[in-house]
């Protein structure tokens, strides 16, 4: 359900995502790896792992902007490259990354069930906006939680209310703010 609700604003990025929780959920084994239990091997996959964040984090949102300051800078011509910027990238970034941290630090254990890691980092409720939740935090919940028809209707309940108040209220009160805040002559853009 959280890849599907993740999907209503761009169907591609969700394979950005699930790279990026296959790359951290292999760090974070990696970093609690028996035959790297040497300082030198868990600091190694730390400090890869938070490369490997940092790096999707530059290329979606900073890599067209840096090319232009070198190339105004530099008086050269880059090729610059226009990426959309998926929804939410910052939030599953330090999301994930808080995870291989905490599991680096001992705060968590690392997750061998794959889907629960992609549970955590892409939840939907919390997905767009956060706050950014340790793992530990929610851990037992993830691992341990009871389904009944009770706690499942009123999950359905709950988010047909929330989405109902987003596309009846959020939507419209948003088109008479554009409409207050455009410059005179110009059209509000429907959401």
């Amino acid at each position: 359900a959280s890849f599907l609700f993740y999907s209503y604003g761009e169907p591609k990025f969700v394979f950005v995502m699930l790279a990026s929780i296959l790359l951290n959920y292999c760090f974070a084994l990696l970093i609690v790896y028996p035959r790297h239990q040497t300082v030198f091997w868990r600091r190694f996959w730390l400090i890869c792992a938070i490369a490997s964040n940092l790096g999707l984090l530059f290329l979606f949102k900073y890599l067209a902007f840096f090319l232009n300051i070198l190339n105004t800078s530099l008086h050269c011509n880059l090729p610059v490259p226009t990426f959309q910027l998926p929804i939410g990238i910052s939030f599953f970034t330090f999301q994930v990354m808080s995870y291989v941290i905490d599991v680096y630090r001992g705060n968590s254990k690392a997750q061998k069930n794959l889907f629960s890691l992609a549970l955590y980092v892409s939840f939907f409720p919390q997905l767009i906006a956060g706050p950014i939740v340790r793992y530990n935090t929610i851990a037992e919940q993830i691992d341990h939680r009871t389904v009944t028809r009770e706690k499942f209707s009123d999950g359905i309940r709950r988010f047909i209310i929330g989405f109902s108040k987003k596309v009846i209220l959020a939507n419209n009160l948003a088109l008479v703010a554009e409409t207050a805040f455009s410059p005179q002559g110009e059209k509000a853009v429907l959401l």
